[in-house]
C-alpha cells in the first residue's frame, strides 16, 4: 500500500517504545501463566503470539514450555523480538490479516489489545480467518481487549507526559465506532502528530464475529487475574474461545 496504516507508522517508530516502556512486566508474566493454568496445554504445544510486539508475552509463553512463533507487522519490534530466539522461539513480520501458512497450532494469543486496529470491519474477518487457519482442530483463540465500554464510560480526554526528555500531549476522543489517541510531541525542531484508532468492539461484537468463523466462546474473564467479566467494572475483556 503506498500510505502506511497508522498501526505500522506508529508501531515502527521509537517514540511508540520510549512512550510505553513502563508497562508492568511482572503483570504481563503472571497474566499469561494464569491463561496458560487455565488452558492446561500439554508441555511443547504449539502457539502463535498474534502481534506480539517486542515479545515479551512469546518469551514468558516459552519459558512455560511452549513451541511458539510471535508475529507482527512492525520491523523494528520484530528485531528487537529476535534477540531471544531459541530452538522453541521465533519471530517473524507477518501482517496478521494474511494467512500464516500453519494449521497444527494448538493456541493462537492476541494480547493487549491488539485487534480492531482497522477502518473496515471486513479485516476483522480476514484476521479470524487467518487464526482459524492456523488452529488444529478444538485449537485454542484467545483475545485480550480493552472494555471498550468502561474505557468510553471512563475516557481521559486530555493528559500529558513527559518521558526521556519528550512532552507527549494526549488527547481521547469517542466516535461512536472507533476509540482514538491522539498523540503530539516535538522532538528538537521536528513536531509529531500520531493517532491510535481501536474500534470499540464489545463482548457482543465478539461473539457475532466469532459465531460466524466457527468459533465458541468458552469463558470471558474481566482481568488479567481471570476474574469474572462485567461490562460496567472489569477493566479488560479476555475472551477464550475454541474452534468446532
Amino acid at each position: 500500500m503506498s500510505k502506511k496504516d497508522w498501526f505500522e507508522a506508529w508501531f515502527d517508530t521509537s517514540y511508540y517504545h520510549s512512550l510505553y516502556q513502563n508497562r508492568n512486566e511482572e503483570e504481563a508474566e503472571n497474566f499469561v501463566q494464569n491463561l496458560s493454568d487455565f488452558l492446561n496445554l500439554p508441555t511443547d504445544s504449539k502457539v502463535v503470539d498474534l502481534a506480539c510486539g517486542k515479545g515479551r508475552h512469546s518469551i514468558t509463553l516459552n519459558k512455560i514450555g511452549y513451541d511458539v512463533l510471535g508475529v507482527d507487522l512492525s520491523e523494528n519490534s520484530i528485531s528487537i523480538a529476535k534477540e531471544f530466539e531459541n530452538e522453541k522461539l521465533k519471530f517473524e513480520i507477518h501482517d496478521m490479516r494474511e494467512m500464516l501458512g500453519q494449521n497444527n497450532v494448538q493456541a493462537v494469543f492476541n494480547l493487549f489489545t491488539s485487534f480492531g486496529y482497522f477502518d473496515k470491519l471486513k479485516d476483522n474477518e480476514k484476521v479470524i480467518a487467518s487464526v482459524k487457519e492456523m488452529l488444529a482442530k478444538n485449537g485454542w483463540f484467545v483475545i485480550d481487549f480493552m472494555n471498550s465500554q468502561k474505557v468510553i464510560n471512563n475516557l481521559v480526554y486530555s493528559e500529558s507526559k513527559i518521558v526521556d526528555s519528550i512532552k507527549y500531549n494526549i488527547s481521547r476522543e469517542y466516535t461512536g465506532t472507533h476509540i482514538l489517541k491522539h498523540i503530539r510531541f516535538q522532538d528538537g525542531s521536528k513536531n509529531f502528530d500520531f493517532t491510535e484508532k481501536v474500534q470499540a468492539l464489545k463482548l457482543s461484537d465478539f461473539k457475532q464475529l466469532l459465531a460466524k468463523n466457527r468459533f465458541e466462546i468458552i469463558r470471558t474473564f474481566g482481568d488479567f487475574n481471570l476474574n469474572d467479566f462485567d461490562e460496567e467494572s472489569s477493566d479488560r475483556l479476555i475472551i477464550i474461545a475454541r474452534k468446532k
